[in-house]
């Protein structure tokens, strides 16, 4: 999250999809004073140590400034099963047959899916070491063309251009256009070919979805309703090139 905040707002033009990994690896059991090779913990730590290795470089890009949160590929283990249990709790001396982690990747629009989805497959859980892998959720990134899912932050969008001077009309200013670092559900409007754009006016404080203590000022709140006041005028009453207004006169 971002602990100070800015005073501009932020525009998001795109959004990283969610793929949601279960890798599950097998071995055979053995008494936990045994030390052999291939069992099936020990496969799943050396998944886990390349995802983190491959997490770090990622995370690396954006610690250096080099790229934004949204424009790298975010790997967090979120589920962790193995063990053998019983009764009173799990077998503490017996090394199990099965192991499991899932994790949640997001991959930007722009993201390399194809370099992924091979080292998923040869590197964090490869069928030589007895694993598989399998997907609960997969978003898509493109539309039926083969575009990526983004939005046009130029001239060549009108509602982009009708966004910017509404804000600044409201004495508001916008950051650089950014891909969202999770999903919303604009990227349903995207796959259906139509411009949307990502907006909340919350300048001057914390990035904290789903953190605790989530919260937003009073004066921001109360500010945030200008600026709507003031996009919604200039939506409401802008006329493509060529149209007429006609039909929303008699509303």
């Amino acid at each position: 999250s971002d602990p100070i905040g800015t005073t501009n707002y932020r525009v998001f033009y795109g959004e990283r999809a969610p793929w949601w990994l279960v890798i599950k690896s097998n071995g055979a059991p053995g008494h936990g004073a045994k030390l052999y090779e291939n069992s099936a913990m020990e496969n799943l730590f050396k998944s886990i140590e390349s995802i983190r290795r491959f997490r770090a470089s990622q995370f690396d890009l954006v610690k250096a400034g080099l790229k934004a949160e949204g424009e790298v590929i975010s790997v967090n283990m979120a589920v962790l099963k193995a063990g053998t249990s019983s009764p009173i709790g799990f077998v503490m001396n017996l090394q199990p047959s099965e192991a499991e982690a899932s994790f949640d990747i997001r991959i930007p629009p722009i993201g390399n899916v194809e370099s992924l989805e091979k080292q998923i497959a040869e590197e964090w859980a490869p069928a030589s070491r007895n694993m598989t892998f399998e997907f609960k959720a997969k978003g898509i990134l493109h539309d039926d063309l083969g575009r990526p899912l983004v939005t046009a932050t130029d001239s060549s969008n009108p509602w982009w251009t009708l966004l910017e001077e509404a804000i600044k009309k409201a004495n508001g200013k916008i950051g650089k256009p950014e891909i969202f670092p999770a999903s919303t559900d604009a990227q349903n409007f995207r796959k259906l070919g139509l411009p949307a754009i990502g907006f909340s006016p919350m300048a001057n404080t914390p990035i904290l979805l789903h953190d605790h203590n989530e919260f937003l000022n009073q004066a921001e709140y109360l500010r945030g309703i200008e600026v709507y006041e003031s996009i919604i005028k200039a939506y409401t009453s802008y006329i493509p090139p060529g149209g007429h207004g006609d039909s929303r006169d008699e509303l």
